[in-house]
């Protein structure tokens, strides 16, 4: 084949090789894990809702469109600003964790599309946030009440969010800003309060520890009570005579000295 022949030849090659560049890039595509895909059928019936494609590879018409979603778990951060029971300003840094509903992002491409993290669950979690920290005082939200009210918004946000095909796995309240004074006066307010339960624990501790020498000293009392009147003349004296005898049979020398009161006992004196 000549040069000429060559040259016919080439606006075919050029248009050949064109198409196939926008046909690999339109027909053959390959879905990421953690990714899945809804496809749009130009000539067709749209999107099939119903109809989801897994990651790997696929084939589909140069004419066809495939929409992939991130299923994974995502992160999102907000910060805003809400008042309080008592009409005070807070500054809030929450985030929240959330993915689509993996069977059905056929219905969320129709119905909200892919930027429904802006237009669904961020107006929720904002909405549900300042309805609840509404209900609490700062030093509430501050201290005591931080994980209850996260439970609270994560509660409201979960049924509505879960009826537009998306799941919401949880609200954190990461950070709240109070003006310096009202900080100040609530740290001040909580050390005291700690002061306050350490100075009763140790009022508790020393009150046991008195009932239990007032207990221990009644118990003793009633003992020697009770072996006081168990002692007569007559168990005293037996009790001396056994010990006398035991002194008297021992292999040391002894003196002894016979009298004293009546019924009273010999008394033996070791050498």
């Amino acid at each position: 084949m000549n040069s000429k022949s060559l040259a016919k030849f080439i606006p075919f090659i050029i248009i050949g090789a064109f198409l196939f560049i926008l046909l690999s890039s339109t027909t053959f595509l390959t879905i990421d894990p953690g990714d899945r895909g809804v496809l749009f059928k130009r000539f067709g019936d749209g999107i099939d809702p119903t109809k989801t494609y897994d990651q790997g590879f696929h084939v589909i018409a140069p004419w066809n469109k495939m929409y992939v979603y991130d299923v994974k778990v995502n992160e999102a951060f907000e910060k805003m600003s809400v008042l309080s029971k008592n009409g005070l300003n807070i500054d809030i840094d929450l985030s929240f964790r959330f993915y689509p509903k993996r069977d059905s992002i056929g219905y969320l491409h129709n119905e909200i599309g892919k930027a429904y993290r802006d237009r669904i669950i961020i107006p929720e979690i904002r909405s549900a946030t300042r309805e609840v920290i509404g209900k609490y005082l700062p030093e509430e939200l501050y201290s005591t009440k931080r994980e209850a009210i996260q439970e609270e918004i994560l509660g409201i946000c979960r049924s509505k969010i879960s009826r537009k095909h998306l799941v919401l796995d949880d609200v954190l309240i990461r950070e709240v800003k109070l003006p310096q004074t009202l900080q100040n006066a609530i740290e001040y307010k909580l050390k005291e309060e700690q002061e306050s339960l350490q100075y009763e624990y140790r009022l508790q501790k020393e009150r046991k520890e008195a009932e239990r020498k007032v207990i221990e000293a009644q118990a003793k009392a009633d003992a020697n009570r009770i072996l006081n009147q168990s002692l007569t003349d007559k168990i005293l004296q037996d009790k001396g005579i056994e010990a006398t005898l035991e002194l008297a049979n021992s292999p040391n020398s002894k003196v002894i000295i016979v009298g004293g009161q009546e019924g009273g006992l010999p008394l033996i004196l070791n050498n």
